[in-house]
């Protein structure tokens, strides 16, 4: 089974890139990077399906048995970085596949406005995205990691079992 964590951050360094690769560490899944993949802005114009970086993308995409989607929340809401490269994926992309929404919050309430754009959006693309989700808090971080030991097994755990049932279908 092939799990494709999407850093959403545009950012090379910084807590959504830390949590996005624990998360891929954590199961065994592919990393696809926002902040080293470069694709270009969404036109929509045909010449755009050349580009290298949308095609890795996009085979990665189809090659992918499940999704994780990890966004900070700017301006509250999903990444830019996030949006566009989702832009670049289609419904077949993601049909029928379990995706787990995490936000990576700068402090106070944030995270829950990027979920909720990142739940419409991944209904838009008929991607099979589960109800539960998580938010990373700043405390949440060390200089060593991730602190949110109980909390992110428990959503991983919970997304397993959407695989173990796509995978019985």
């Amino acid at each position: 089974m092939t799990i494709v964590v999407i850093s959403g951050t545009p950012r090379k360094q910084g807590r959504t890139r830390v949590a996005a690769k624990e998360v891929a560490e954590r199961l065994q899944a592919e990393l696809v990077d926002l902040s080293q993949l470069k694709l270009p802005l969404f036109d929509g114009e045909t010449e755009q399906d050349q580009h290298p970086a949308v095609q890795e993308l996009r085979k990665t995409a189809e090659e992918a048995d499940a999704f994780v989607w990890v966004s900070p929340e700017y301006h509250n809401g999903m990444s830019g970085a996030l949006k566009n490269a989702l832009e670049f994926l289609g419904a077949g992309h993601f049909k029928r596949k379990p995706t787990l929404l995490l936000a990576v919050s700068g402090g106070g309430k944030g995270g829950m406005n990027a979920i909720n754009q990142m739940r419409t959006v991944g209904r838009g693309l008929n991607a099979m995205v589960i109800p539960d989700q998580m938010v990373f808090d700043p405390a949440d971080f060390s200089k060593h990691g991730v602190n949110a030991e109980g909390r992110l097994v428990r959503i991983l755990e919970e997304f397993q079992t959407y695989l173990f049932v796509k995978h019985a279908i």
